[in-house]
C-alpha cells in the first residue's frame, strides 16, 4: 500500500479546511529543513504519551502545530509502535499489515473524516521485532483506530513511516509497566513507542460552558496532580491514580485513556525520570498534556 493513496485522499479535502492548511505548513517546513532521521548515534529514541483527540483535532490549527512541532523536534523514527486507548484486547495483539483499513471508531462527524486515509509502508520488520520480544503476541487483521491514526496523521502526514498498533491487554499499572519494559529494546533501533490516550477524558461530564472553553475543576485538578507526579518521577503515585488523584472519577470514569501512560513510562530507560512536557493546556475542557521520556 502506498502513501500516494493518502496524498490523493488529502487532495480532496477543501483548501479552506484547517487540516489542508496544516499540510501546506508541513510542506513548507519540510522544504526549508528536511526532518533528520534517527541514527544509532542518537541513542534510544524517546517514548511518548500523547493526548490524541478525535476528528476535531483536524480543525484545531494550534493543536496540530503543537503535535507536528513535537514530532519534528525528535529524530524521524525508523518505525512507530502505538498503543491506543481504543483497542482493549487480551492476549496481546498486533494490527494488520500495510493495507488494513482504518477503523473509523467515531460518529456524528463530517463525511470527509470517514474518507481520510493513512496508508503507511509495510511494517513486517517491526512485527518480527515485536513478536521476537513478546512471542505470545498474536496477529490481527485490524487496522489503526482513531487513537492511532488521528495524531499520527497530524504528526507524520506523509505516511512514510511503518506503523503497527499493539492492543492494551489490561489496565493494571504494574503489568503495563512491565510490558513497556519489554519494549525498551525497540527504542534502541529508533522505533517510537507511543502510548495514546487523553490526560483527562470525562466526556459525559462536560457542559455547554466547558465545550465553549471553560475548564472544569476536576480536569484542571487531575492535570495538575499528574504534572506534579510526572515531574517528580513518582510512578507509585501515578499508579495509585484511582484513589489518589483529585478529580476522580470525573477525570476518568473509565481508565483506558490514562493507562497507556504506564506503557510509555515502562519503555523509558528510567521510568522514574522526569518527563519532558511537549503539550499542555485544554481542549473542550479536557487536558491535552503530552510528554516524552528517555
Amino acid at each position: 500500500m502506498s502513501p500516494d493513496r493518502t496524498a490523493a485522499a488529502d487532495a480532496l479535502i477543501p483548501q479552506t479546511h484547517p487540516f489542508r492548511q496544516h499540510l501546506g505548513r508541513v510542506a513548507a517546513v519540510n522544504a526549508e529543513r528536511p526532518h533528520r532521521a534517527w541514527t544509532p548515534a542518537d541513542g534510544p529514541i524517546p517514548a511518548l504519551y500523547l493526548s490524541h483527540g478525535a476528528p476535531p483535532t483536524f480543525e484545531d490549527p494550534g493543536w496540530m502545530t503543537e503535535l507536528h512541532t513535537w514530532a519534528r523536534d525528535l529524530p524521524r523514527p525508523t518505525a512507530i509502535l502505538i498503543v491506543s486507548a481504543h483497542w482493549e484486547s487480551a492476549p496481546l495483539a498486533l494490527s494488520g499489515a500495510a493495507g488494513a483499513e482504518l477503523v473509523y471508531d467515531f460518529g456524528g462527524f463530517a463525511p470527509l473524516y470517514y474518507r481520510m486515509r493513512y496508508d503507511t509502508p509495510d511494517a513486517g520488520d517491526l512485527a518480527r521485532q515485536v513478536t521476537g520480544l513478546m512471542p505470545q503476541t498474536v496477529g490481527s487483521g485490524r487496522g489503526l483506530d482513531h487513537g492511532a491514526w488521528v495524531p499520527l496523521k497530524v504528526m507524520y502526514p506523509e505516511a512514510d513511516i511503518p506503523v503497527l498498533q499493539l492492543s492494551i491487554p489490561t489496565h493494571d499499572a504494574t503489568t503495563l509497566l512491565a510490558l513497556g519494559e519489554r519494549l525498551r529494546p525497540l527504542r534502541e533501533q529508533g522505533v517510537l513507542v507511543v502510548g495514546s490516550g487523553f490526560m483527562t477524558h470525562g466526556l459525559q461530564f462536560l457542559t455547554r460552558a466547558m465545550l465553549q472553553g471553560h475548564v472544569p475543576g476536576w480536569s484542571a485538578d487531575f492535570d495538575a496532580w499528574a504534572a506534579d507526579a510526572l515531574a517528580r518521577g513518582d510512578v507509585d503515585e501515578l499508579a495509585g491514580f484511582r484513589d489518589r488523584a483529585p478529580g476522580m472519577p470525573y477525570a476518568h470514569p473509565t481508565v483506558e485513556h490514562f493507562t497507556p501512560l504506564f506503557i510509555t513510562l515502562g519503555a523509558a530507560s528510567d521510568p522514574a525520570a522526569a518527563v519532558t512536557t511537549a503539550i499542555d493546556g485544554f481542549s473542550i475542557g479536557l487536558a491535552k498534556r503530552s510528554f516524552h521520556i528517555v
